[in-house]
């Protein structure tokens, strides 16, 4: 699904003009990255947390020459984790496709 798709259920949701819906989603998705560049935490209950999380210095590899290793960085980045409500779909969906279907 891309912002296009989202816009699209919105509009179709609740019967806004198109042009409003892209307003609606351009807003709410603002909102939340200016949450997360401001360092707070953005709790959607029944969905999930997304929150600014440090990232250790560490060594990688470099997946066109593994045999290279590659210095990572310490910084900042953005976490996601499911809420309980989410996950429990997610396995249900995952369950009724059958195995190697997820």
């Amino acid at each position: 699904m891309i912002k296009n798709d989202i816009v699209n259920r919105v509009a179709d949701g609740i019967g806004l003009p198109r042009p409003q819906a892209v307003e609606a989603v351009e807003t709410v998705i603002d909102s939340l990255r200016q949450a997360l560049v401001d360092g707070n935490r953005i709790e959607l209950r029944g969905f999930g947390v997304f929150a600014v999380k440090n990232r250790k210095r560490g060594i990688g590899r470099n997946p066109k020459k593994p045999g290279q290793e590659v210095e990572i960085p310490p910084g900042l980045t953005v976490r996601f984790k499911p809420g309980k409500e989410l996950r429990d779909l997610v396995t249900e969906d995952a369950e009724e496709a059958g195995p190697g279907k997820a």
